[in-house]
């Protein structure tokens, strides 16, 4: 175990590039293995998640080589026996984007195993959409006691129409992915329709698929016999982006953030300007000047500002814990309503402790009052709960009276490129040391 120790109080001033986006690598390194040719990824971040997923397609003897962030994928010899072992499905336990890994393996193979999920049977909600689609193509599924697996089988997935049951991201992926192959024509409804699921489609598509509707919620898959080799660019990751919006906003003296893909950031921006945080849009890149004040927009009647989260494009659910410390130097006062996930805001109770103004309503909302910079946040010793609590905490502790101490910091680094050294080289005071 590692933690971060961050002497608070330091400017940031210079220039910073975001990495590749987390979650459209992990959809794209997984499609690699719907065809027996070389597919190249270009510009994948070396971040924890997208390596152990990158390992575990070794460990099924996919050839994987690597220039820099560039790596070229060959699932030309396949282990199947493999797929079907105890250690494989342990080792996708443990990695949540491994559940990318069925839709292509269906498709391919005509077969899969995956652990199953704890608490509720297979039809738990965080799994619902994945598997009803599965189904849906005339997938058939099996528990097997014995191993406490589910063995999914198809000799050949049919198409249809589906309406998913809501508009999951990764359900999304893995339900095109499944359909690539399958006979006749699949639609799908409410699919989500993310930058990451357009780019999944785009390679899809140059790898030789049939997709339509890229960019709304209604994908039509017209099914084909082979897939062959392609190469495809990871966006920048937006999350970064706002991350790196929030530290400029808080600590920073003049932050440039290069090459951002202004076009596929969507209302991430609009967002942080409601907080009143000023950003000048300079080609594709966003310039966060430093600002001695932010002050808080409130509605058009004069009710509070309320800052929630939404499928895209609505607002990322993933930048809600760094808009809430944003919030806490802020004039004024903001309601954050994160309506996706029910733990996500939990993390502020360091943050009180910090000396931030939060009253947390209940699981979902948290109304921040902003200090206005007049009362600095203390310095603490914290517990990265999650990758998006993580860096918020981090970007707190940027701004903290003192020296803080982050631990398990393992959560930030399956999201965050080399975070330290990147904020270091900005102005930064971040020490990484071992427990």
């Amino acid at each position: 175990m590692e933690s971060f120790i961050i002497e608070g109080g330091h400017r940031l001033q210079g220039t910073i590039v975001p990495q590749g986006a987390k979650n459209e690598a992990l959809e794209v390194i997984c499609a690699t293995i719907l065809t027996a040719e070389k597919v190249t990824i270009k510009n994948v971040p070396d971040i924890l998640d997208v390596n152990n997923l990158i390992q575990l397609l070794r460990d099924i003897n996919v050839k994987v080589s690597r220039e820099k962030d560039e790596y070229t994928f060959q699932a030309d010899e396949i282990n199947l026996d493999y797929l079907q072992s105890d250690e494989f499905v342990r080792k996708c336990a443990a990695l949540r984007g491994s559940v990318l890994l069925i839709g292509p393996l269906l498709s391919r193979f005509g077969k899969a195993v995956v652990a199953e999920p704890g608490g509720d049977k297979i039809g738990r909600r965080r799994l619902d959409t994945h598997f009803l689609g599965f189904k849906s193509l005339g997938a058939r599924f099996v528990l097997n006691e014995k191993r406490n697996v589910y063995e999914i089988e198809a000799s050949r997935l049919k198409g249809c129409y589906m309406l998913l049951d809501e508009a999951s991201v990764t359900g999304t992926a893995n339900i095109v992915m499944a359909s690539v192959f399958a006979k006749g024509i699949t639609t799908i409804y409410n699919a989500a329709c993310e930058p990451y699921i357009q780019q999944l489609c785009s390679l899809l598509n140059a790898m030789g698929a049939r997709i339509t509707g890229i960019g709304s919620n209604l994908l039509t898959i017209e099914g084909v016999e082979l897939l062959h080799g392609a190469t495809h660019k990871i966006l920048p990751d937006m999350i970064e982006v706002g991350s790196f919006i929030g530290m400029a906003a808080m600590v920073g003296d003049g932050v440039r953030i290069k090459d951002v893909s202004l076009k596929n950031l969507g209302i991430i921006p609009e967002a942080f300007r409601r907080l009143g945080i000023k950003i000048k849009e300079d080609g594709d890149d966003l310039f966060i000047p430093k600002q001695p004040h932010y002050v808080i927009d409130s509605f058009i009647d004069g009710s509070i500002m309320t800052i929630s989260d939404a499928p895209w494009p609505g607002l990322t659910p993933d930048l809600l814990s760094v808009l809430l410390v944003v919030a806490t130097q802020s004039r004024g006062s903001v309601l954050i309503h994160q309506k996706m996930f029910e733990s996500r805001l939990f993390f502020v109770d360091k943050l009180i402790d910090m000396g931030a103004q939060i009253i947390l309503c209940d699981p979902h909302r948290a109304v921040v009052v902003g200090h206005d910079r007049n009362i600095r946040l203390r310095a603490g010793r914290m517990t990265s709960p999650d990758i998006r609590a993580g860096i918020a905490l981090l970007i707190a502790a940027l701004n903290a009276n003192g020296t803080s101490r982050i631990d398990n910091i393992s959560q930030i680094d399956r999201g965050y490129e080399n975070i330290e050294a990147r904020l270091n080289a900005l102005g930064a005071k971040i020490k990484r040391v071992a427990n």
